[in-house]
């Protein structure tokens, strides 16, 4: 009865229409009702509590970072020092939309701002190549959901909050599958790449490629500082994101000399709203986090599925399933703060590596992010290229199928995952 109130009210409030923090805070509401335990004073105290958190001080500090990127001149050097690499080839143009997702990927943690990044950057000129639109904004919008996976990454903070996880495990965990989506988009991009008649431009020379690695060297140090300091226990992930933040701003002032004060003050503006955003919704979900404890719905969950728990790769994949559908009508914040708390005490119980669990959690709800009906990056690349809907979608779905294919080999083979993992933190 408790579960269903609280889903009931959670999933009605979304229904109508309120944002998710405050379904979030009227589900809450709902069950501190009809527990006899509501109280204005132990729900503001949740909230702040919820939120009171060194490791989340992580998110603006990497938002800043990912506003920098785009600002001061970070993202388009990458894109000229992948074009100058792989531009050459039939297709070339989708192979340097998909390096420079990876590369992007390392540098801000956002879906939705590399995926704009992308489209703004590279769109124009595959538009100028005449390469399809669906199968151009597909091709972007699909990688644009690597950067969630790709540390530094704002879910993977999220969920290692939720869950209680590592958030280093969780981002050293992230290389590997990161590469390995990016990877898959090359494979399929080829095969569309051979049936098209692009338009081939000149290979760069040795000493273009020269020059564009050198303009672009100090934009790919910043994730091995992030990464290589992480890894190495100079800093933790939250310092990592004060670092990755003051040495954008740097690399943009005194060496790119593209962020003025002007436009460093629209920076932390927008910043400073996203952060609101996250962490009002982040102790909204802090609060239905303790009184979905206090209520032990994960323990009725667990009886649920108890009959399960011995089999974790059939566990898995009906969870998967679960977080796919859901991904499909909610963004991925949300997905993750709100179903997380709810079912680590399952993973936990069936023995399955929690950090193996939160990548592919991330993992499935990204792709969730380019998924009809919702598809909150899908909406966005549209909105910049003006692309409709329609052809985005037909775009996407080759894209979305091989990122299926992909997370089923995941499952059946969770190695992949957690051995790459274990031999990097040793």
């Amino acid at each position: 009865m408790t579960l269903a109130i609280f889903l009931i009210v959670l999933i009605g409030s979304i229904l109508l229409g309120l944002p998710v923090s405050f379904a979030l805070l009227l589900s809450s509401m709902a069950l501190m009702f009809h527990m006899n335990l509501f109280s204005a004073d132990i729900l503001s105290n949740a909230l702040i509590s919820g939120v009171d958190s060194f490791t989340l001080l992580a998110i603006p500090f990497f938002l800043v970072a990912g506003e920098v990127m785009s600002i001061g001149g970070l993202s388009i050097r990458i894109v000229r020092l992948a074009n100058a690499f792989v531009g050459h080839r039939k297709g070339g143009l989708g192979y340097v939309a998909i390096l420079t997702s990876i590369l992007l990927a390392g540098l801000s943690g956002s879906a939705v701002a590399d995926a704009a990044a992308l489209v703004s950057i590279l769109y124009p000129m595959m538009r100028g190549a005449k390469y399809p639109e669906g199968s151009s904004i597909g091709l972007l919008a699909s990688g644009g959901i690597i950067a969630p996976v790709i540390p530094p990454s704002i879910p993977l903070i999220l969920i290692g909050v939720a869950g209680g996880i590592s958030i280093k495990n969780l981002f050293i965990a992230g290389i590997v599958p990161g590469f390995i989506m990016g990877m898959t988009l090359l494979i399929v991009w080829f095969v569309l790449a051979r049936k098209k008649n692009f338009e081939i431009i000149e290979k760069s020379s040795g000493a273009e490629r020269l020059n564009a690695l050198k303009d672009g060297i100090w934009a790919l140090f910043l994730p091995i500082i992030i990464l290589g300091g992480i890894r190495f226990g100079v800093f933790t992930p939250t310092e990592a994101a004060a670092v990755a933040a003051v040495y954008a701003i740097f690399i943009s002032t005194f060496v790119y000399r593209e962020l003025t004060f002007r436009k460093l003050y629209l920076v932390l503006g927008r910043a400073a709203r996203s952060t609101a955003m996250v962490m009002f919704l982040v102790g909204c979900a802090m609060v239905a986090a303790w009184l979905i404890t206090v209520a032990q719905l994960p323990q009725q969950l667990a009886e649920l599925l108890t009959p399960l728990v011995d089999s974790p790769r059939l566990l898995m994949a009906v969870i998967m399933l679960l977080v796919f559908l859901v991904g499909m009508v909610m963004d991925l914040s949300p997905s993750i703060l709100i179903l997380v708390p709810l079912l680590m005490p399952v993973i936990k119980l069936a023995g399955i590596d929690p950090v193996y669990f939160g990548l592919m959690f991330v993992i499935n709800t990204s792709i969730g992010l380019i998924t009809p009906p919702v598809g909150n990056v899908l909406n966005v690349v549209c909105g910049v290229s003006r692309v409709p809907m329609s052809a985005s979608i037909k775009g996407v779905l080759p894209f979305i199928g091989a990122y299926m294919l992909l997370l089923i080999l995941f499952i059946v083979f969770p190695g992949i995952i957690t051995v790459p993992m274990k031999l990097i933190i040793g």
